[in-house]
């Protein structure tokens, strides 16, 4: 019996021996593809590749994706190639390869490769992870929700968000300070509940609502959902034979839940709302989108495409909720750090917001937003110093041949456009790290390639909503400069050190500022 034991022991360890060893040899071969290539590649880290600083947590997504930028171009590259374990990805240096990627050869280029699945997580199947055909026909449906009249239409809704902000910001001026991420989360919540849906989440007046509580839980993680996210990310493939769902169930079944009750309230009810969810629903029953007091013919309703469904509706619905609850308070977040940092340049603001909205009798309106040109560029400079997504990801869809070299990128291999790098590089921007909304200035911008900035993407897959989110921001930032005065408080680590286990850029322990009444 014990001979027997033994003997299984042996076999069972002599079987993981080789599995360990087919393991390394694997890992230790793909991480030689670059150089089997051609193509420049620094010093890998076994088993990481070159990915050591994401798995331990010692440094952020904008770090590594800097780092790895600086160091091809310390090499005068003009592209190079990394591993993430034995994932080989592709990333441009040159911004002439960057374009040619975005924009000119974007068929080569058409998918991001981000994982999602329609049947067992409809939510994840949203625009931004959407492929060929299906993300070609839905982006079409989508893009004139974002029309200037139709931006203007939900106007309203955001002055008003924007005046309970400022009830909340009386509360507590100077008397304590603020930490302005969660501040600003909770009022792009309250828009986008509005915009979205037509539901007052009340996230200002009450910080423990249900909207704010299931999406922040959808930005911390277990270790287990970590480890399902990195599956998603290394092997999307196995990822769906899993089954895995990228959107928590319970967030899944309470949005789709709010999605459906509020679809089903508004048919039953003959509701009309100025929102996003009214739009949605006239590419749900119409197949397109319609001017409100204009009339489909018989012949016309015939030539209708195929309608979007409510799990289509649920999850473009989902991704406008995120990408307005952590974009758009991020970039406001580390805007009022810099301000408050350069009292120069939020005295500056603060002026112009005053003169402007002197101009429309002391209201904010549409027009009065658009006429705030300073404002633009101070957004701007923030979005470059602190873009809060790091990289631009692509999915090489047939083989392509990199402009100027004799480099080929091969079907199936995932690009990353370097953000974070290129919008911090001193050839491009000189003193990088210093504050200088002027960079925006008609006259600089002209002196610059057109793809050094490039935080809401270029090309086709251009970010759908960068204009109701530059609204968003510039309606929150003009009603605190208006009322405000903000500097730092000793809370805020200096210099700015960022959570490593954030996907976005987010300020490690919060963004804490000083604020008094003006």
């Amino acid at each position: 019996m014990a001979m027997l034991t033994d003997s299984w022991l042996l076999d069972f360890l002599s079987l993981l021996t080789a599995l360990v060893v087919v393991f390394v040899t694997w890992i230790k071969y793909s991480q030689t593809y670059w150089q089997r290539t051609g193509i420049f590649t620094p010093p890998t880290s076994f088993p990481f590749g070159h990915g050591k600083g994401l798995f331990t947590q010692s440094e952020s997504v904008s770090e590594f994706i800097s780092n790895l930028y600086n160091y091809f171009k310390k090499h005068d590259q003009l592209h190079g190639g990394f591993y993430i374990l034995h994932t080989s990805t592709y990333m441009p240096v040159n911004l002439d390869i960057v374009k040619s990627i975005l924009q000119n050869d974007f068929s080569h280029f058409v998918d991001r490769g981000v994982y999602y699945d329609e049947t067992n997580d409809p939510l994840s199947a949203h625009l931004f992870s959407l492929e060929g055909e299906k993300w070609k026909n839905l982006r079409a449906k989508i893009t004139p929700t974002f029309t200037s009249g139709r931006l203007k239409m939900m106007f309203d809704t955001l002055v008003t968000c924007g005046n309970q902000l400022k009830i909340e910001m009386d509360k507590t001026a100077g008397k304590q300070a603020v930490e302005m991420k969660d501040m600003l989360v909770r009022f792009t919540t309250d828009i986008i509940g509005n915009c979205a849906f037509g539901i007052d989440c009340n996230s200002l007046k009450n910080p423990d609502n249900e909207f704010n509580q299931y999406f922040k839980s959808f930005f911390v993680d277990t270790f287990w959902e970590n480890l399902n996210g990195f599956i998603t990310f290394v092997s999307p493939g196995l990822a769906k034979k899993l089954k895995i769902k990228v959107v928590k169930p319970k967030l899944s079944n309470f949005f789709m839940k709010v999605v459906k009750d509020t679809i089903k309230y508004r048919e039953e009810n003959n509701i009309y709302r100025k929102d996003f969810m009214h739009l949605l629903l006239q590419l749900k029953n119409r197949g397109k989108l319609v001017d409100d007091n204009s009339v489909l013919s018989e012949e016309n309703e015939k030539k209708q495409e195929v309608n979007l469904t409510v799990d289509e509706i649920a999850a473009q619905s989902f991704l406008f909720f995120l990408a307005g609850y952590e974009t758009s308070s991020t970039t406001m977040t580390f805007c009022l750090y810099e301000l408050a940092a350069n009292p120069e340049v939020q005295e500056n603001l603060r002026k112009e917001v005053e003169e402007v909205l002197q101009k429309h009798d002391n209201k904010l309106t549409y027009e009065a937003v658009t006429e705030m040109h300073y404002m633009e560029q101070v957004i701007n400079e923030t979005l470059r110093k602190h873009p809060p997504i790091s990289t631009l990801i692509r999915l090489c869809t047939k083989n392509y041949t990199v402009p100027g070299t004799n480099s080929v990128i091969e079907k199936g291999t995932t690009v990353f456009v370097p953000i974070a790098g290129i919008q911090h590089d001193p050839e491009y921007y000189p003193n990088p790290e210093k504050f200088d909304p002027e960079r925006f200035s008609e006259v600089n911008k002209k002196k610059r390639h057109p793809y050094a900035f490039i935080p809401f993407g270029e090309g086709p897959r251009v970010c759908i909503g960068l204009r109701f989110g530059m609204l968003e921001a510039k309606v929150g930032l003009s009603v605190l400069l208006k009322n405000y005065k903000f500097s730092i408080n000793s809370k805020t680590q200096l210099p700015l050190k960022f959570d490593p286990t954030s996907f976005t850029l987010s300020p490690l322990g919060g963004m804490w500022l000083d604020y008094t009444k003006l």
